[in-house]
């Protein structure tokens, strides 16, 4: 008879996680509170517009690939992709803006149009990042951070300087023009640090940038779920939405199931998806195995003061994804790090899917999603938001030059006390904990807890870290974990008898 595996969420990394189980021969049923399966990563549908409530960014679609064609399948099979152009733009100040194209060359070309000789730099720059993504995608994020040796390898003895150098030291060794030195410091906060905080080595996420490009899911990042749910069941896999568990079940030491609205459920292994912090509160006090006190010396990834807003017109002068870089980066980088508060001039970021995906919005209208990064666990209350949404819609009527404020058909919006009440989220952060130096690969919370046998962990607070695809490869990891420690299990049982 098949192990029974519950698995608590339904977000990217216990799909994933649920996929590769069941795959093994698992019997597995996935138990999600919210009335759809998808985590952080859900769908707003209103007035005829669609917004992805969360994750917008499809990065490294070689993950994506590599996940799929584990099941013999692809991407193409549930979804379609497009791949952007311009990738990006953003907007500095005094209304100057840079446009980030679809390929290197064109990329090597704006480097060039900002600043002489920048392009032969970048070109050096993009061939070690490239280097580092390599071994990084192949040599190490696969690896499930049980041990300081799975660093170690022939490639990163070569490169340890970088472990203890910054992105920020390495990218301004190399660049002075300030506008460039943003560019290239930005791809590192998909990370959840400071680039100051975050190691050289990382530079590999600009290669997943310029190198690999941003694409676009047609109907959005939410055909990405629907595609792995559809997987997930084909392969076997029960989903049970609005499904809260209260409690997971320990008896002698051992996981041995959850309660749902105080129903018992069994099972022979439970594997938690959701907020990490949130997963070891669903235990007996005995069985946690990090303290309050840990979580609070954590540096955690930012929280989000997010926008979805129906605009009644086409807009001018933006893309699919905009970036506001007309503030002081540090100022606001120390609001949400070093002094926790609300920015007074907060960098912002606006999507508006309706420019390359016209489903997602009503003839002749656009969506706008705008997210401004703040501080996990301050004030959030409904006069703040409307000061912060006063702010930056003030400044985006500046910097694109129109008028749309008078053409908002409808506002919502979504923060720290949401994260909190939607998804468990420790402080309401919304990309789980930062890639900093002291919290990478075996210094992150266990897939295994120490202290409870047959309990697992999976996400964006565990290994490899925050992001859709490290939530993808977690998933993997964390079942190749179960697989091994079952197989194990049973060989000691077979030579006990």
């Amino acid at each position: 008879m098949s192990q029974k595996v519950v698995i608590i969420g339904s977000g990217f990394s216990s799909l994933s996680a649920s996929c590769y189980l069941a795959n093994l021969g698992y019997d597995v049923s996935i138990y999600e509170k919210n009335n759809t399966v998808g985590g952080r990563a859900r769908q707003l549908k209103k007035e005829g517009f669609t917004f992805d409530i969360g994750p917008s960014w499809y990065w490294m679609p070689d993950v994506f690939e590599k996940f799929f064609n584990d099941f013999n399948t692809s991407p193409s099979d549930f979804y379609s992709l497009d791949k952007l152009n311009p990738a990006y733009k953003v907007f500095f100040e005094n209304k100057e803006s840079i446009t980030i194209g679809d390929t290197l060359e064109k990329i090597y070309g704006a480097f060039e149009r900002e600043e002489k000789g920048s392009s032969l730099k970048l070109k050096k720059f993009i061939s070690e990042a490239k280097n580092n993504y390599d071994i990084a995608i192949k040599e190490l994020v696969y690896r499930p951070g049980v041990s300081p040796m799975e660093l170690v390898t022939k490639e990163t003895i070569k490169r340890i300087g970088q472990f203890f150098r910054t992105i920020s030291k390495e990218v301004r060794k190399e660049f002075k023009n300030k506008k460039l030195i943003q560019i290239l410091e930005f791809p590192v906060l998909f990370l959840g640090a400071k680039p100051s905080d975050t190691p050289a080595f990382y530079s590999f996420m600009n290669y997943a940038d310029f190198g690999l490009g941003t694409w676009h899911p047609k109907g959005g990042m939410y055909q990405v779920i629907l595609g792995m749910k559809k997987l997930a069941q084909s392969l076997g896999v029960q989903i049970f939405t609005s499904a809260a568990v209260d409690k997971i079940l320990v008896t002698n030491g051992n996981a041995v199931g959850i309660t749902v609205d105080s129903n018992l459920i069994e099972a022979d292994i439970v594997l938690c998806g959701a907020d990490y912090h949130h997963g070891e509160t669903l235990l007996e006090p005995q069985y946690r195995q990090y303290s309050e006190k840990y979580w609070e010396r954590k540096t955690f990834a930012p929280s989000s003061l997010l926008f979805y807003v129906g605009f009644d017109k086409k807009l001018n002068n933006i893309h699919h994804h905009n970036l506001f870089f007309d503030t002081d980066f540090d100022a606001h980088a120390k609001d949400i790090y070093d002094d926790p508060k609300w920015p007074d001039e907060p960098l912002f970021y606006a999507n508006f899917t309706s420019v390359t995906d016209p489903g997602s919005a009503p003839f002749g209208k656009e969506n706008g999603f705008f997210l401004i990064p703040l501080a996990p666990g301050i004030k959030d209350t409904p006069e703040l938001r409307e000061t912060y949404f006063d702010k930056i819609i003030t400044r985006f009527e500046d910097l694109t030059e129109q008028n749309v404020q008078n053409s908002i058909i409808f506002k919502e919006s979504f923060c720290v006390k949401d994260f909190v009440k939607e998804y468990n989220s420790y402080k309401g952060n919304a990309y789980g904990m930062a890639n900093t130096l002291l919290q990478t690969a075996f210094l992150r919370p266990k897939l295994k807890s120490k202290k409870v046998e047959n309990l697992y962990f999976t996400g964006q607070l565990t290994v490899p870290g925050p992001g859709v695809p490290p939530s993808l490869i977690s998933g993997k990891l964390v079942a190749g974990l179960i697989e091994s420690n079952t197989k194990a299990s049973k060989k000691l049982e077979s030579q006990m008898v």
